[in-house]
Order: C-alpha cells, then structure tokens, then sequence
C-alpha cells in the first residue's frame, strides 16, 4: 500500500469547492433572520457626547452598549476593546451601535447622529505615551562586542501597514438557541470566538456554540477579528430573538478590521574587517493601533526574529508595541517576523558594501549553524538549515553571474536569508495544552481537530498524517467539521503550528489506537467493539525551557529556514520597479504534501512581493483612505515574477513524520530581497512599499 505522507495526494475539500457545494458563510440562511450592520466612529479619537438615530426606526432592531449582558470587552490578551463604544472613541471605524433589519437593502437607510468632543489623536508610535508591550533580549556584553569591532554600521529601516485581503471578507450568521448561541463564521480560531461570546453574552460555556462555515482565505486577519463581529451579530440576535448574518463590504472589511504592524527598527552592528558579527543593537518599534489585541505575541516574535538567522555573542534587542489613534492592527502572516528581518536583511547587504564584501560571503560567515545559539539562548538542533539554503539559492538563481553582468544596466540582484520558528512562541504551547483526537467510525477513521481549513489544506493534510499513522489508506480518512461541541481545543490555527504541533498530536493519537486494535482492522474492530476515540494532548519536546521574564531559552520548537533571491528591472523613464523573477528555496523538514507546500512557498512570496513594491496603505487622519481594490493595489497574474521553487528536507525529531512549519515563512523574505536587488540595481530603499516615488526620492547611489 503506497504511503499517502510526501504524495501530492487529492485533496479533502477540492471537489465541494471547484463543483460550488461548498457553502461558505453568505450561502447560508436560516428562517426569520435579519441583516445586521454597525455604526462606526468618524474621528480617530475624542469624547462622545451624543448618540441619536436620524431615521424611523420601524422594523428596526438596535443595539447599543446597555444592551450587553456581560462584559462589554472584546476578550484577548488585554481586554482593553469594548465590543461597543461607551464614553470615548479612540480610533475611526470603532463600533458604536448595531443595526438590523429583515431586508439587506434597508440597511441602506440607517442614519445616526454622532456628536464629538475630539482630542488630538497620535498617528506617531514613537510619539505615543501608552506602551501595549515593552521587552529586552540580551545575550552577552554589548560594549565587549563592540569593542572587538573594526566598525559600526548603523540604520533605521521601516515598513508600513499591509492589508491581509482574503478572498471572502469577514462574516458570520448568530443563531439564538434554546437561551444560548450558536455562530457559524469564516474564521480562523472557533475556541477564540467561543471565549469573546462567552464573556460578553454573559453565558456558561456549554451554552455557546461556534461553527465555522467554509473559509475563503484568513492570513491571519480571521484570527482574533471574528470575535468582535461575532459578539455584535449575536448581540442583535439575542435582542431580536432571530437569527442575524453580518457580511462586511470589501470597503468596511478594509476600513475597518485589522492589518499588519507598521515597523520602525534602527540597527547598530558591530563587524570585523573580514565581516563577522561581533555585537548587535537593536531597537525595534511596532505601532499597535488604537487597541492591544495580539500585539503583545506579534512584538515577541518579532523581537526573537530581530537578529536574523545569525550567530553572534553579544546582543541585545529593545521591543516596544505602541498606541496610536488608527484601527488596531493585529495578525497578518508572518506575524512580526517579516517586519523584522526586512530590517535585518537590508542591513546586512549595506554591512557587506561597507567592508567591500560579497553580501553571499557576509551571510555564510555568520551563519547560524547546528549547536549554535540564538540571541535567546537556544541551542540549534541538527536541522539548522542556514548555510544549506542559502548556498541553494545562490546556485539556483546563478546569483554570482548575474550579479556581475548586471552591474550598472538598470537590472538588479538580491537575497535575503531568514528563519522562521514553527509554533507558539516560548512556553506557549504548554499553556495552550491543545488536543486532538482521532475516531474509529464504522466507515474508518475521522480527524477531530478544531484547526480551520482555509484554503491552505488543512484536512488533507491531517488525514495523510493519520493514514500513514495507522497504515491505512488516505481514502478512508476523514476529517469533522469544526464546531466546538464536536471537537477538541486544537488551539488557534496561527504561528506555522497546524502540522507540526497539531499534526503531532494526531501522529501520536493514531499510533495509540493503532496499539488498541492490534491485529483487527479499523472496521473489524468497529463491528466488534464498537466506537472508540483517542486523544493525545500537547507534551513539550524533553528538555524544552523558556523564561518568559528573561526572554532566555527554547523560543520554539524548532525553525525553517529559508533564502529568497529576487531579480528585478527598474524602468528609468517612471521609476516603477518590476520582478522579473523570485527563487524561493525554503528548508521545512518534510513536505507531507509537496503540492500544497510548493503553492504555501509560492504564494507567501507572491504576497511578500506586494508588500514590498505595491501594496501601500493610506492613512487620512487615523483612517485607510484608500479602501477599495482600485486604489489598494495588488499584484495581478500580470505583476507577478516567475517563482522558483526548491523545498530541501532536514526532518525535526519531534514533528509529523519530520516536518516544520510552512505557511508563514515565505513571506519573510521577498521584501528584503527585491530591496537588496534595488541597491544593486543603485538605489537606496530602506521604507517599504518601494514604490515609484520611494525609488525616485532615494535616487542613485
């Protein structure tokens, strides 16, 4: 029998969704449900004085802040954002009231008036008085490192926000049922949404219910969003006694929900003539948005990631998430990595033009390497893949030639080289203590996981991790819907942990009921016994530790790794950069399903190359003014570079059959590279998007 892990076998959900069976959130109805909307702040900060509907408000359900029976909080890691508004407005878009109707069209009518107190918002995070996180990283003694240098490079590099833009914008339908509530959404985390409904309906947890509906896509930005729309539909739907759907617009899922950090981070390095690393400064800013939300985790990983996939003795890392007056920002891929090692990877090519070296040689000099240590203290294991994908990458793309033939034609040549931890950062996933479980049904075998399929092939590519487990075929695997009366807390589906963590416990779980039924087949042993479920539970890998206090040891599990080269032609009549091509190797231990990892890797790098050159958020007094896809724009098939791609296995001893993560990594290197390759081509870039006017205002070297 053919083993179902490493083939690009036929996916769970492909034939519902090329067909049209699959049902996503706006298929689906339900008797007497209503439409619902909200109504949202104007300004970016101030006092509010006034509420007062300016229409008839017949047929109409309204709900505004006394109409909450629990807390009115949207529950995450500081639950400082009310679901609505009470005295003061911190930033445009936050949500003040709700409305529904039974028509969709009515809703077209809905005026409310709103008067103001405004203040005098901050747009500036390094302005900000109020700190969401603050962390320091050291390793070492900064001054003994820098006092072993032949000199200091030093630079400030930025990046701006970025919208995540699925294909499906955010929805869910809040259905009252038997004095409790059931929401079906497009989400990435039911367990997250379970905890928001739970808090601010003021119920028991066995008297909430969340379903997710098929899913177009998340990038993050369904992780902790849905909370909040799931808390206002339900709202109206306990008020209303009905069902309610509340589907945003691609412009109020723009305006208004959550989008990548902006960055500010300055590096001061240490070298030596020959250009190793000896010391590392680096202070990093995230700008949070108007609300904590997830910055706090996004700040931690960022921070890990700051020093790059490099060795060296003495640094230190200073991380701060502030406060401004725009919507909040939350998780987008990548989650803080790809902020960082931008700055870390255009560095490191001004690092090796200041001591006029090869940027290839600079990277392989200091490469992290198996036994070495992180700025966190961590001891790399034998999959440590630095040096392996970078020398791949150079021989791939024929970096050196090109590099060489190019010089001064108008084309350019970059890389960048990058890591990326697979997982929960430090001593995350030991708190979550995530479960899953596998069922013997009477037809074989089912997957129960609350970890979301989103377009990324989360069924196949737990059932294949099953199947091989248990020696059966890949067919007669399935997978249950996600509905947290069914299924166990797998933990959010986040942070590249879907395989290796989750996949894990599955491997785990069907070897243990792979000993129970012995000699007897799935289905001999269902007739003779009847139904059985195991369940493994989340154990640390033997020896893993973190101090969250110190930010000292383990981060994560384990790391990919990874290098991009992008190759690039600079049009000198409008200064528009175009990507000719991008060669993307990434090093992810083992590929369960290498059509699914090679489209991860080629669409993370896709998306990696919009943020670098096209996709610019326009804030207008604390507010996206361009939200809407014809003037936020993204790469069509038209704009996109050929990708090349290699996938190079170093198993990890403690994942699914050998694999990492995947899904986040490749969008770490795409900016840094296409910068790097601008620099070669003769401009200095150091803000992303490299926009046209960015690339004129730099000018030549």
């Amino acid at each position: 029998m053919p083993r179902s892990v490493g083939r690009s076998v036929r996916r769970k959900d492909g034939d519902d969704k090329v067909t049209g069976r699959a049902l996503y959130i706006d298929d689906l109805t339900f008797p007497g449900m209503l439409h619902g909307m909200t109504v949202r702040a104007t300004i970016p900060c101030g006092r509010i004085d006034r509420v007062r509907p300016a229409f008839d408000t017949t047929g109409f359900v309204l709900v505004d802040r006394h109409d909450i029976p629990g807390r009115n909080v949207v529950a995450g890691i500081m639950d400082d954002q009310p679901c609505l508004a009470v005295h003061e407005v911190r930033h445009a878009a936050e949500p003040i009231m709700l409305v529904a109707h039974e028509e969709r069209d009515a809703l077209a009518r809905v005026h409310v008036d709103i008067d103001y107190t405004p203040a005098t918002p901050v747009f500036e995070p390094r302005w900000s008085s109020e700190c969401f996180k603050s962390l320091v990283i050291e390793k070492g003694r900064l001054d003994a490192g820098f006092a072993e240098a032949y000199t200091v490079v030093e630079g400030e590099y930025r990046t701006g926000h970025q919208e995540q833009l699925y294909l499906e914008t955010n929805g869910v339908i809040a259905v009252p049922e038997g004095g409790g509530m059931t929401v079906y959404g497009s989400l990435q985390c039911p367990h997250y949404v379970h905890r928001a409904l739970v808090m601010a309906l003021g119920l028991q947890a066995g008297q909430v219910r969340v379903v997710q509906a098929e899913t177009g896509g998340g990038f993050g930005g369904k992780e902790e969003y849905p909370s909040i729309l799931a808390c206002h539909a339900a709202l109206l739907a306990r008020k209303a006694g009905r069902p309610v759907k509340m589907i945003y617009d691609r412009a109020e899922d723009m305006w208004a929900t959550t989008k990548r950090h902006p960055s500010i981070v300055r590096h001061r390095t240490g070298v030596t003539r020959e250009g190793r690393i000896t010391a590392m400064d680096i202070d990093l800013v995230l700008d949070g948005g108007a609300y904590c939300t997830l910055s706090p985790v996004v700040l931690s990983r960022a921070s890990i990631h700051a020093s790059g996939p490099y060795r060296c003795d003495h640094i230190r890392i200073r991380g701060r998430a502030m406060m401004t007056n725009t919507p909040p920002n939350g998780a987008f891929r990548g989650f803080g990595a790809p902020q960082s090692q931008f700055a870390t990877e255009v560095h490191m090519d001004r690092i090796a033009e200041t001591l006029g070296i090869d940027p290839v040689a600079v990277r392989e000099q200091n490469a992290l390497r198996p036994g070495d240590t992180t700025a966190t203290g961590q001891v790399l294991g034998e999959d440590a893949s630095a040096v392996e994908v970078l020398q791949a990458a150079v021989r791939k793309s024929k970096y050196h030639e090109k590099r060489a033939r190019w010089r001064g034609t108008g084309k350019g040549i970059g890389l960048s080289l990058f890591f990326h931890g697979s997982g929960f950062t430090g001593s995350g996933e030991v708190t979550l203590a995530s479960k899953a479980s596998v069922e013997l049904t009477a037809g074989g075998v089912r997957v129960l996981v609350s970890s979301t399929e989103i377009g990324q092939g989360t069924r196949t590519m737990h059932a294949q991790i099953v199947a091989d487990a248990l020696g059966i075929p890949y067919e007669v695997v399935e997978t249950a819907a996600v509905d947290t009366a069914v299924v166990p807390d797998s933990g959010p589906t986040v942070a590249s942990r879907t395989c290796m963590v989750v996949g894990r416990l599955l491997q785990r779980a069907a070897g243990d009921l792979k000993a129970r039924l012995g000699r007897l087949s799935p289905a001999a042993y269902f007739a003779a016994h009847g139904p059985l479920v195991v369940t493994a539970e989340y154990e640390p890998p033997p020896g893993a530790a973190w101090d969250e206090q110190a930010y000292r040891g383990d981060a994560y599990g384990s790391y990919g790794w990874g290098c991009h080269v992008a190759e690039i032609d600079v049009r000198p009549d409008t200064w528009a950069v175009q990507p000719v091509r991008m060669t993307a190797v990434a090093e992810i231990g083992r590929a369960i399903h290498p059509m699914m990892a090679t489209g991860q890797i080629e669409g993370g790098t896709a998306q990696g190359v919009a943020w670098a050159l096209l996709e610019e958020v326009v804030m207008r007094d604390g507010a996206m003014a361009n939200h809407t896809l014809t003037n936020y724009l993204i790469p069509t098939a038209a704009d996109t570079p050929r990708i090349d791609t290699v996938i190079l296995e170093r198993p990890y001893a403690h994942g699914p059959f050998g694999a990492k993560g995947v899904g986040e990594m490749p969008i770490d290197g795409p900016a840094p590279a296409i910068v790097n390759a601008l620099r070669h081509a003769g401009y200095d870039v150091r803000a992303i998007p490299a926009t046209p006017e960015r690339v004129m205002k730099a000018g030549r070297l």
